[in-house]
């Protein structure tokens, strides 16, 4: 009796497993204006900004690059939740759309997320070496964050 319930179970959930793949995420990108991109408006030096590239924009901007794995259900759908609730904390695509406050507020946090080793992700980094930060990429990155973050907030 308990061998035909794992059989059947396991028929289940491979039919199961075969019926999600066809619901897979949207990939497409929105569209991102070049005038409200935080690089344009911060310029940050071209080190800094291509560990940033590297390390955050797959999530925090509207140029994911998604990889193939993105098409197996449910890593797609988890994947693409992380993408989602990043882009609503940070994205770096409508910087110019942030308040003064907000930008300092957010430099304080990039700053902070970095330093503590939150950002980027142990998961994202597994399969993106670009974005695995040595200690010396990491604290320019939080001394850069933490520069901005510290320059004068106009009323």
């Amino acid at each position: 009796m308990l061998k035909k319930y794992l059989k059947w179970t396991g028929i289940a959930l491979l039919v199961a497993l075969v019926v999600i793949q066809f619901f897979g995420i949207d990939k497409t990108n929105p569209p991102a204006d070049p005038e409200q991109a935080f690089d344009r408006i911060e310029q940050p030096p071209e080190e800094v900004f291509t560990l940033i590239k590297h390390a955050c924009y797959d999530c925090h901007s509207n140029h994911t690059t998604y990889p193939w794995y993105t098409s197996v259900q449910p890593l797609g759908w988890w994947i693409a939740g992380h993408i989602d609730h990043a882009r609503e904390e940070l994205n770096f695509s409508e910087w110019g759309t942030y308040s003064s406050k907000k930008k300092q507020h957010k430099m304080e946090e990039a700053a902070e997320e970095v330093a503590e080793k939150h950002m980027p992700l142990k998961s994202y980094t597994w399969m993106h070496p670009k974005a695995r930060l040595s200690e010396e990429e990491r604290q320019m990155l939080v001394d850069w964050f933490k520069s901005k973050s510290e320059e004068s907030v106009p009323s």
